[in-house]
């Protein structure tokens, strides 16, 4: 008898062994088959760029939370310089760029699009403003704040020499200041030569306020004092967004005198949204739903406002953003992704 189970030993042995690799198989498809009923690992990361400032991460957070919550693809986003995130947008890295300033990337962004590394696929916002600005109260008042109008025939940049004295005074006491673009900006160089091409040399001087933020301080702090300020600002922002302020007429916009000394108004420029051309292979839906999204220099202006005063991240903002204007971004896409983003949110 015992010579019989001896024999059988090495045959229960084989058994149990092939029972084991048998189960760890059946164990193993059953993992692949579960992972590929996952929308979210089936397709494919999609990766947007931030440049620096926060309108793109509003857009950036707006976009992620409809190809997340919609689409069922998962985001990333990775911060780049200008250069560097126009490079990754040609090779691959960044699929999605939301805000393209062309004239902040010279001929790189144009030849990008002409070797048919990178596709623009809708403008996002087109609306926008850059130039000398003034509290509207220097030129209408504000009855409410008990501000009469100091300089009511201010309309132009022409016109600023004969009320350098309502401006704070600068270290020269016979003159009045000019709160400049930063000079690591795109605008300080045509900004700080209009200073020449208007004369204005003469009776301001020019203030480089060092950052955006000592741009934005030195604003707030004259706007909420109720004082006269003239300076650089831009559009979107959350400083124009949040105050009434004038842009000052300037000859309106030619090429030539433009590139001979600035000498116009600042040109007018769309915000375009730019994917890395592989997209509309991989992912038509989300080119799709990008050709589709607009917004408005206004509508950024908004949630801009809201991350300031709420001291809110990106994220928080396009959600609040979201929830106020569901009439504008469920247009962007078919109404199943809508309702699944609003039930979401």
């Amino acid at each position: 008898m015992f010579k019989w189970i001896k024999t059988l030993q090495p045959i229960l042995l084989y058994v149990s062994v092939f029972a084991v690799v048998l189960l760890a198989a059946c164990g193993s498809e059953t993992n692949a088959t579960s992972g590929n009923d996952d929308s979210k690992d089936t397709k494919e990361k999609i990766v947007f760029s931030d440049l620096g400032w926060n309108s793109i991460r509003f857009h950036n957070q707006v976009a992620a939370t409809v190809l997340e919550e919609g689409y069922g693809y998962q985001t990333e986003v990775t911060t780049a310089s200008m250069s560097i995130g126009l490079k990754g947008l040609e090779n691959g890295d960044i699929d999605v760029t939301m805000e393209i300033w062309g004239d902040k990337m010279g001929d790189a962004y144009d030849k990008a699009l002409d070797d048919g590394k990178v596709k623009q696929v809708g403008v996002n916002f087109g609306d926008t403003k850059r130039g000398y600005f003034v509290p509207t109260y220097v030129i209408e008042g504000d009855k409410e704040r008990g501000i009469k109008p100091v300089a009511p025939d201010l309309k132009s940049v022409k016109d600023l020499p004969k009320y350098k004295d309502l401006f704070k005074k600068s270290s020269n006491k016979s003159k009045g200041q000019i709160i400049g673009a930063p000079s690591m900006w795109g605008a300080a160089k045509p900004f700080q030569q209009k200073m020449k091409t208007y004369n204005l040399s003469e009776t301001f001087e020019y203030v480089d306020p060092g950052s955006g933020t000592g741009l934005n301080v030195s604003l707030t702090k004259a706007y909420e004092a109720g004082e006269a300020w003239v300076g650089y600002a831009y559009s979107p922002s959350w400083v124009l967004g949040k105050y009434d302020m004038t842009l000052l007429e300037e000859p309106d916009y030619d090429a030539e005198t433009w590139n001979k000394n600035y000498g116009t108004a600042f040109p007018d420029q769309d915000v375009p949204i730019a994917i890395n051309a592989k997209l509309e292979e991989t992912a038509p839906d989300i080119v799709k739903f990008l050709e589709n999204y607009q917004t408005s220099n206004e509508l950024t202006n908004e949630a801009l406002v809201y991350m300031n005063e709420n001291d809110a991240e990106a994220k928080e903002a396009a959600t609040w953003w979201m929830k106020k204007h569901p009439d504008i971004w469920t247009k962007w896409v078919p109404d199943d992704v809508a309702e699944k983003v609003k039930k979401a949110i």
